[in-house]
């Protein structure tokens, strides 16, 4: 019979900011009729594209900022 251990480890949820991270990006969404532009590094140029939006939609009001943060876990103590 083979004996088998296993050991638990803490792990935490952190916001990755490491070097090799994916970047922080913004969007916009039209509430709607639900079209976006495209992610960027910038939150002004999601918001520029909801002014030329409203523009040529004005009854196109609302409106959700869709933020894309990446996260890793971070080893911490074995119990």
């Amino acid at each position: 019979m083979t004996r088998v251990t296993f050991r638990l480890r803490e792990f935490r949820l952190v916001p990755d900011t490491e070097p090799d991270a994916e970047p922080v990006t913004f969007t916009m969404q039209c509430a709607v009729c639900d079209q976006t532009p495209s992610p960027h590094t910038s939150q002004s140029v999601p918001h520029n594209w909801v002014t030329r939006h409203l523009k040529d939609n004005p009854e196109h009001l609302t409106y959700r900022e869709i933020i894309t943060r990446p996260y890793r876990f971070e080893p911490g103590a074995w119990l």
